[in-house]
């Protein structure tokens, strides 16, 4: 036990914490005025709902004993046995302080969802799905990838801090959920205009903030390899941010808020699933890569294939993750991390590199899959999408019984 390591634990966990409300304020400021309340009350619910799910069942699922690779077990029912000493995960920290800090990455997994399906999804089906959606998605994936026996860390597949097992499984959920709901009424006629742009950079400035104990604290110590990946996370979104820039410029003529702000935080992505296994180099290049192509993926998704992602959480998250994880295998070098078997794919060994692609495929086929049952299942209890009226009505009335901007009597179309 190491008390250096359990504060800088406990600090990195209120730093992931944190990520969800400027994930809240990040949506919630790309969305019409009518639905900002229900925007930020989709992630505020979750932070509740995630937090009583991991302690009752998910740590233990995901962490305790294992079957298959695939799932664990009940073993730690109510966080019983999960105590100030440490467990089988880290040795200098206390149990609980690691459990806490893998709950922060329960809570902000499914929030990444919620940004497919704003304006048009009842919130009662919303909370439903989340709830389902962790036991049959998150909690499998959070065991294959860092659970005892892991069916995907078996194969050698590294992830250090979630490209698989938060940014892809919820990119592809995300835009599986907003074809099944479809497009918002009147999508091809109407102009979406983003309400509050400082929202938006308050937002993306707290997950930049956050992310830094996302990624460093996955380090589990306040040692070397944290500080790796401390500045690769930095190195990254800096040069995601500034590559946003540079297409905004090419492209319209002129840099945006907006733009720099969805930059740094796809660069944070790309950097997440091999922040302690590049060198620091490389995360220049998976930066500055990862712009142009999420730029062009959401253009691809929104013009060509007339899919509303909404909020761009699958050309985001998923596009960039996936990004993120091919990169991890081309750039890894395992004198970094010896938790990785080979080098990447740069340094001349390949198998790294196609373990990779196996993870990939694997989370996107588990998202896929386990998104399909969910919808299923929810619509077995209530209607996934409000009506017509409560759409034009705006969500914050109509689902909630609020608004934003009581004051606001103007036309919000």
């Amino acid at each position: 036990m190491n008390t250096g390591d359990t504060a800088f634990m406990m600090i990195c966990a209120a730093l992931v914490f944190f990520m969800t409300p400027g994930l809240a304020f990040f949506y919630g400021g790309l969305v019409r005025r009518k639905n900002v309340c229900n925007t930020i009350m989709a992630c505020v619910a979750i932070m509740g709902l995630s937090v009583v799910m991991w302690t009752l069942f998910g740590y233990s699922l995901s962490f305790g004993g294992n079957h298959a690779g695939i799932i664990g077990d009940f073993r730690w029912f109510g966080l019983n046995g999960v105590g100030m000493e440490a467990g089988p995960y880290a040795d200098s920290i206390p149990h609980l302080v690691f459990c806490a800090f893998q709950m922060m990455f329960a809570m902000i997994t499914p929030a990444l969802i919620t940004g497919s399906l704003v304006g048009r999804m009842k919130f009662k089906a919303l909370f439903l799905f989340v709830a389902i959606w962790s036991v049959i998605v998150y909690y499998p994936m959070a065991h294959m990838v860092w659970g005892d026996g892991g069916f995907l860390a078996a194969i050698g597949s590294v992830d250090f801090a979630g490209g698989d097992v938060v940014h892809i499984s919820s990119g592809i959920s995300a835009l599986v959920l907003a074809i099944i709901l479809g497009r918002r009424r009147g999508y091809e006629h109407t102009t979406y205009r983003i309400h509050n742009i400082p929202s938006v950079v308050l937002g993306a400035s707290l997950l930049w903030f956050g992310w830094f104990g996302f990624n460093a604290g996955s380090a589990l110590k306040a040692d070397g390899l944290a500080a790796h990946a401390f500045m690769t996370s930095a190195i990254s979104a800096a040069a995601a941010l500034l590559s946003w820039m540079f297409i905004d410029t090419i492209k319209n003529g002129k840099t945006t808020l907006v733009g720099a702000a969805t930059g740094l935080v796809v660069g944070l992505v790309a950097i997440t699933p091999g922040a302690g296994f590049v060198p620091i180099w490389s995360s220049f290049i998976i930066g500055a890569l990862v712009s142009p192509i999420c730029y062009f993926g959401v253009g691809f998704i929104k013009k060509k294939l007339k899919i509303d992602d909404a909020l761009d959480a699958f050309g985001c998250h998923g596009i960039g993750g996936i990004w993120g994880g091919i990169a991890t295998g081309i750039f890894t070098q395992k004198s970094i991390n010896p938790v990785a078997r080979w080098d990447g794919l740069i340094f001349g060994d390949y198998h790294l590199f196609v373990a990779q692609i196996v993870g990939i495929i694997i989370t996107i086929a588990v998202a896929v899959v386990g998104t399909l049952i969910c919808v299923a299942i929810v619509r077995v209890f209530t209607p996934l999408r409000v009506s017509v009226r409560e759409e034009q009505v705006g969500l914050d009335i109509s689902e909630h019984g609020e608004s934003a901007y009581p004051s606001f009597n103007g036309l919000d179309q």
